[in-house]
This record gives C-alpha cells, sequence and structure tokens, in this order.
C-alpha cells in the first residue's frame, strides 16, 4: 500500500470509524498514511465530511495545543532529545515514575534499618505491583492534556502502550534490581506477569482501572496478610513461579489477541 494510494473508500470507512475493516487493512492505511501527505489531505477532507463532531474535537483541541506546540517548534536543538523522548512517554510520567522510584528507594531503606515481616523484604512485597502504577499513568485519558491526539494518530494503540510500557519498565525494573538482585528470581516473574495482566485487563475496562483493580487484589490478598501472619506468602515462593509464567504467557496472548482494543478512547480509562 506504500506503493500507491489506497482507494478513496476505504480512506472514508477509516475516517467513520468502520468496524468491519480487517485489522490488517488498517494497519496498511495507517502506515500509508504516515508517509503521504496526498492521503493525508484526503483523509482530513474525509472526516471534515463525514464526520463534523470528530472535526469539530480535533479543531478545540488544536487550538488548545497550538501555543505549547509552537514553544516546542522553536526550542534549541540541544532539547530536542525531548521530542525524541516524548516517543516513549508522555511528560506527565516524569513525576510519577519519580515517585514510584521513591517509593523503591524507601522500601529498600525500611528494609536496611528495619525488621522485615516474617523476614518477606519490603521490596519483595511492593515490587510486583509498581510498574503497574506507571503503566497506568503511561496511558491516562484523564493525565494526558493530548490523549484525543494521541489516541488518533497512526499506530497509535498497542505500539505506543508497549512503548510506554517499556519505558516504564526500563526505569523501575533497574532500580528494583540494584537493591534487590539477589531476590529477583522472587519478584521479575510476577513484575511481569502484573504488567500483562494490567494491559490485557485494560483493552478490557481500561489501563487505569485495570491497574487499580489489580492493585488492589495483591494488597488484599499478599500485602496485609503477610503484614498479619508474618509468613512468605506463597505467590512470592519459588515453587509459583511457574504459575506466574503461565499468568505472564495468557497476559500476552490477550494483548496480541485484543490488540484492536488499544486504538480506542475507552482504553485511555
Amino acid at each position: 500500500m506504500n506503493m500507491e494510494h489506497p482507494p478513496l473508500r476505504a480512506i472514508d470507512d477509516y475516517a467513520r470509524g468502520d468496524t468491519d475493516i480487517a485489522a490488517d487493512e488498517v494497519w496498511a492505511l495507517e502506515a500509508h498514511l504516515e508517509t503521504c501527505g496526498v492521503c493525508r489531505g484526503r483523509l482530513s477532507v474525509a472526516v471534515d465530511v463525514g464526520v463534523p463532531p470528530v472535526a469539530s474535537l480535533v479543531d478545540t483541541v488544536w487550538s488548545g495545543l497550538d501555543p505549547r506546540l509552537a514553544v516546542t517548534a522553536t526550542m534549541p536543538p540541544g532539547r530536542r532529545w525531548s521530542a525524541r523522548l516524548s516517543r516513549w512517554m508522555t511528560p506527565v510520567m516524569v513525576p510519577w515514575l519519580a515517585m514510584l522510584v521513591g517509593v523503591t528507594l524507601l522500601a529498600l531503606l525500611l528494609g536496611l534499618v528495619a525488621a522485615s515481616p516474617g523476614g518477606v523484604p519490603l521490596v519483595l512485597l511492593f515490587a510486583p505491583v509498581l510498574p503497574v502504577f506507571g503503566v497506568a499513568v503511561s496511558w491516562s485519558r484523564e493525565l494526558d492534556p493530548a490523549y484525543e491526539l494521541t489516541a488518533s494518530v497512526p499506530r497509535a494503540g498497542l505500539y505506543l502502550v508497549l512503548r510506554r510500557t517499556a519505558s516504564v519498565l526500563g526505569v523501575v525494573v533497574p532500580v528494583l534490581l540494584a537493591g534487590g538482585w539477589v531476590m529477583a528470581a522472587q519478584w521479575l516473574l510476577p513484575c511481569l506477569a502484573f504488567t500483562a495482566a494490567t494491559l490485557a485487563l485494560g483493552g478490557v475496562v481500561g489501563v487505569t482501572r485495570a491497574a487499580v483493580v489489580l492493585a488492589a487484589v495483591w494488597a488484599a490478598v499478599v500485602l496485609v496478610p503477610t503484614l498479619v501472619t508474618q509468613d512468605m506468602p506463597f505467590a512470592l515462593r519459588t515453587s509459583s513461579l511457574p504459575a506466574w509464567g503461565l499468568i505472564l504467557a495468557l497476559g500476552v496472548g490477550v494483548v496480541i489477541a485484543r490488540r484492536g482494543a488499544y486504538s480506542l478512547l475507552g482504553a485511555h480509562r
């Protein structure tokens, strides 16, 4: 589709959000739109004519973003790295990632100066769910001021979700490894499994809601009982790692099977 223009009917159906278009055709069309200004112009006309509410919404969003974009466009070359960084994360993620790193360091500090419950390090209790909150923020409709534009650009669905998830893991996991690399076998697989489960459930109820639900389940089933009984929870024992591996595999499978769900605005909630 990159060698020749797609038919106008395909562009019109895409502009109207026709759900009958096959996923591979949508992907091919979006990939073509990234490199073809002519077809982007046709898409703009199709939206103006066929979907006036969407055109009006885009105009409203652009009017609010124009001043910010003008500042970004005139920034010196030395700061253009931030534009590249924005491909991987939204600016609202930065303070949240800093908070997650702070929580991790605080748990490490408390583990050094105070006795852990039943000999279970505090980092071990928090590590599996810490990245989940960063993932929720990275795809939050309420926190990202440009979420309408983000959700409407080509390859903004699963492609962007995975990029932002990787950026969260890339920040949080090294800090956890630095503080508890000896215990990595006990928390790394649950951590990845929880992240995959968040994305899988997020395709149904929204990533933010999925993160809150899974974090609450972890607190109720693992965190609170451990603090009360002072015993190593079964979920963090090495014997439970095969179960975590199965959850990770199922989560990844669901994410792949429902990859089209992340192109919907509902996935931001």
